[in-house]
């Protein structure tokens, strides 16, 4: 028997409420096992924190867990759904970075359809006369290119899930286009 392909799970669902977050997790955890696969979420950790322990040191605390679990993975499936502004959650994006430099492939989605661009105002410039990027992705040029250059996709929604952050379809997607990777 082989044992899974471990998939990494991320996204900004790990600061949704708990029971919103573990509906969510469980779904996908649930899709990626019907193909075979083994769903690593960042909060599969046993962390924990004393009272003293500082602020800062649990943050860094829960970097090197969650860099762990990466390190023990084959493959991300990123949840980039614009989350707290106009692009992606920078959490999320630092961990396809990261996959992506160990030569891992990567999937993502997101269920936004708008590009970056247009999110942004579809202008040339913002009001500070800084350039906005013009190239017709979903986000920034380098979330995309690298996704791309892994040998993976970002896949788009055409139509609303059914959470604003989640549809089982669209991740079904992402687990059978990871098959292709």
């Amino acid at each position: 028997m082989t044992t899974p392909k471990r998939i990494y799970l991320a996204g900004p669902e790990v600061f949704f409420p708990a029971e919103e977050h573990k509906a969510i997790v469980a779904e996908k955890k649930r899709i990626l096992q019907e193909a075979g696969y083994e769903g690593v979420d960042p909060l599969d950790t046993a962390l924990t924190f004393s009272d003293h322990e500082a602020k800062p040191e649990r943050g860094h605390r829960i970097y090197q867990a969650n860099r762990e679990l990466m390190d023990s993975c084959d493959a991300i499936i990123a949840n980039l759904t614009p989350f707290r502004g106009i692009s992606a959650d920078p959490g999320t994006v630092f961990e396809v970075g990261y996959m992506i430099g160990q030569g891992k492939p990567a999937v993502g989605f997101t269920l936004d359809s708008q590009n970056y661009r247009d999110r942004a105002g579809a202008a040339d410039q913002e009001k500070h006369g800084h350039a906005i990027e013009d190239f017709e992705m979903s986000d920034n040029l380098m979330i995309e290119g690298g996704i791309r250059e892994s040998g993976g996709q970002l896949l788009v929604a055409e139509q609303p899930g059914e959470h604003r952050f989640f549809s089982a379809e669209l991740f079904r997607d992402c687990v059978r286009a990871l098959a292709h990777v």
